[in-house]
């Protein structure tokens, strides 16, 4: 348990962790003690920039600064090694998604944390958002009766600077599916209460994505209770906007702009008695997952998205790739 304020090492001079963790860690009342990149050039200019004390191109020499957690940002195949070393080392891991390339390797992650005793987490921001924390109430309170469909519009455009490996590199798990449609997982998951078990999906190569990486999908995923759910992710599109909508048997709640880092998006209720906004309070997405996270590691609760919830998020997005490769319905694997 820990007592003292957090002391974190970031693995992976990132842009999401200068944009995004870095401020989230120090505003949960975490200490950001040192910075490990493969170049060490850039990791003393990014500890420069952000006012991080120490940077190192060794993992063992970071784990070694008498860390607390560690937050992995890395690319997606350096996941599972750089997971491993944490957790012999007794450190927490707040992991980025996907956890991994392969389902395998994302449970000997868990599993490793589990032994080790350290907490694990997945950086899944979206169940976070005031608007997706809305969404869920209304479902689990049953003010739409019984869910039925579900929808989620979450393509975006892919910003320059971002697009390198996320589109270029196969090794690394790139593409729209390991990279957004592992959201939508995580976030259907959270809001309908219910685990998937199959998927139908189509991927699209719209000229962003390199040879044989898709940048574009559509597919529709079969969830335990009989809901179905249709979803929409892209690289490729400027202009388009995003959200999730759940139908009822007696109503329909409807979130609009809320499949984004930003706490932004409203939430409308419509049944029989008219259409109406649900109160949401705007709050930093990473803030409230950090200080959760952090909880956590004191024994107050757990993740707001667990290794676990990691694993399973995997596990709809590896099923919809296997279904726009064979043209088939593919089922879903169950997560541990």
């Amino acid at each position: 348990m820990v007592a003292r304020p957090v002391r974190w090492g970031i693995v992976g001079a990132t842009t999401i962790a200068r944009e995004w963790m870095i401020g989230a860690i120090r505003e949960a009342g975490g200490d950001v003690v040192s910075v490990m990149s493969s170049d060490a050039e850039r990791g003393r200019a990014y500890a420069a920039e952000n006012g991080i004390p120490d940077a190192t191109t060794d993992l063992s020499a970071l784990l070694g600064k008498d860390l607390d957690a560690v937050y992995i940002a890395t690319t997606n195949e350096k996941h599972k090694d750089q997971t491993l070393a944490a957790a012999k080392a007794g450190v927490h891991v707040l992991c980025e998604k996907p956890l991994a390339l392969t389902l395998a390797d994302a449970r000997e992650m868990v599993a490793a944390c589990r032994a080790a005793g350290v907490t694990m987490g997945t950086n899944h921001h979206l169940r976070n958002a005031s608007t997706i924390r809305a969404i869920r109430d209304a479902v689990a309170g049953g003010r739409i009766g019984k869910p039925l469909f579900a929808r989620v519009f979450h393509a975006v455009y892919l910003p320059v600077g971002l697009q390198g490996w996320r589109i270029k590199d196969a090794g690394a798990g790139s593409g729209v599916v390991m990279d957004i449609t592992v959201h939508d997982a995580d976030t259907l998951r959270f809001v309908l209460g219910e685990e998937p078990v199959s998927v139908t999906a189509f991927t699209q190569q719209g000229g962003m994505g390199g040879d044989g990486i898709e940048d574009g999908v559509m597919g529709v995923v079969r969830f335990g209770g009989g809901l179905l759910a249709q979803f929409h992710d892209a690289f490729t599109t400027k202009y388009a906007t995003t959200g999730l909508e759940v139908h009822g048997s007696d109503g329909s709640v409807i979130g609009i702009g809320c499949m984004t880092q930003k706490p932004t998006g409203d939430v409308l209720l419509r049944d029989a008695s008219g259409e109406r906004k649900l109160e949401v309070v705007p709050e930093n997405l990473y803030v409230r997952s950090v200080t959760a996270f952090q909880n956590a590691l004191r024994g107050e609760g757990r993740p707001a998205a667990t290794g676990e919830d990691g694993v399973r998020s995997m596990a709809l997005a590896l099923a919809a790739l296997e279904s726009a490769r064979t043209g088939r319905e593919a089922m879903v694997e169950p997560g541990l």
